[in-house]
Parts: C-alpha cells; structure tokens; sequence
C-alpha cells in the first residue's frame, strides 16, 4: 500500500463551495495539519483565516483566481492575485478565458497568463483549463501555452463545470508538456484509486475536497 505520507504531500485540501463558513475552514485548516498535506486551497476570502491557523505549520495556502469561469477582465484577476498575495497566499490557481482558448486566440490566453505571472512573481501559478470544454488539440496546445507563459502547473478542472479530471488527459498532458511542467489532476477525485490513477499517469499535485477521506482509506487499507 502506498505510503500515507506520499499521498499526503501532494494534496491540495480543498474547499470552494459557495455556502462555506468560517468554521468550514477552520476544519479544513485541521484537516491538512493533521494529515499533512501541501496545501489548503480556499477562496480569496478566506486566505486570512487560513494563514493564520497554517501560520506555525508546513502546510502552504493556495487561493482561486477567476474562479469558476475564468472570464473576468485580467487586470481584474491580476488585482485578485495581488490581493491574495497581500492576504497570504503561497500559490495562486488562476482560471483562463475558456472562451479565448475555444476562439483559438491563444495570445490572449497567454498574455493573461504572462501578464498574472509579472505581477506575482514570487508566487506558484496553477493555471486551470478547464479541460471538458476542450477538444483534444485545445487541451495540448492550452497546456503548452501555460508552460510557454511560465507558469509551473497545468490544473486540469474548477470542478464547477460538467466534467472534471480525466486520467486520459493528464497523460496527454503530461506527454504534450514532456515533464516541464507540473500537473495538477481536480475536479471528482474521491477515492485512493482516483489518485493513484491520477499519480501513474502523470499528476504532480492532487486537488480534492475529500483528503481526509482518503487518508482513512489509506490506514483502513494498511
């Protein structure tokens, strides 16, 4: 059985419903100590409360830009990031102009990119997708761009649209990208056999709102 904490390094706790409460997170926060995942990833509104249960812990905050839809003005999301810079985030999941991406105006899409980057340089930038909206040769060449921008991770999913991860993809991905850049797999990772398969196939970080879960399976198993 794989090893609690291997797994555990590589989960983003997370916790994006919009009906979330303070306490919600607060848990959350617990949660990823406990189990010692990498991150917790929470709303722009949240990133105080979060920074400050993580404060004496390993555990880095991530906070969503653009989130779910990814069709703000940039400078809106730049502002968002900076923001969330200012309020304690470690790393930044920035959602991309899906509709750009389906236009094929690809400049666009890197630019925002490129242009979210400059102003936040010392953060890690996730940048999502959105595969499910994505033909097979959107999903190349958005992951492509990603890397080209100079962000670290290509994030598959928000897990606000209709599909979410797919193993298939993040092998495509990870193929495309030749292990230049990271891969996170989010969007219904529910189980310990979701993140293996996610793991075999390529993903270098697992975003799930079920970590905890998983981690009892894991000690249930062993």
């Amino acid at each position: 059985m794989e090893n609690k904490l291997n797994i555990a390094c590589l989960i983003d706790h997370t916790l994006l419903k919009p009906d979330a409460a303070e306490k919600d997170i607060q848990r959350l926060c617990r949660e990823a100590m406990e189990h010692g995942f990498f991150s917790v990833c929470v709303h722009p509104c949240f990133l105080r409360t979060a920074k400050k249960m993580l404060t004496s812990s390993n555990v880095r905050l991530t906070g969503v830009m653009g989130f779910p839809l990814g069709m703000s003005l940039g400078k809106v999301k730049i502002f968002e990031a900076m923001e969330s810079v200012h309020e304690g985030a470690d790393e930044l999941d920035m959602v991309i102009n899906i509709g750009a991406a389906k236009a094929g105006d690809w400049n666009f899409v890197k630019k925002e990119i490129s242009d979210l980057i400059t102003a936040t340089p010392d953060i890690l930038h996730k940048i999502i997708i959105e595969t499910c909206y994505l033909s097979d040769d959107e999903k190349i060449k958005a992951a492509l761009t990603v890397m080209e921008a100079g962000a670290e991770f290509v994030k598959t999913s928000t897990g606000f649209a209709h599909g979410g991860a797919v193993v298939r993809d993040v092998a495509m991905i990870k193929e495309a990208t030749k292990g230049k850049v990271g891969i996170k797999a989010a969007g219904g990772i529910r189980t310990l056999k979701d993140v293996l398969a996610f793991i075999n196939a390529g993903a270098t970080r697992i975003g799930t709102s079920a970590g905890a879960a998983i981690m009892k399976e894991i000690s249930q198993s062993s």
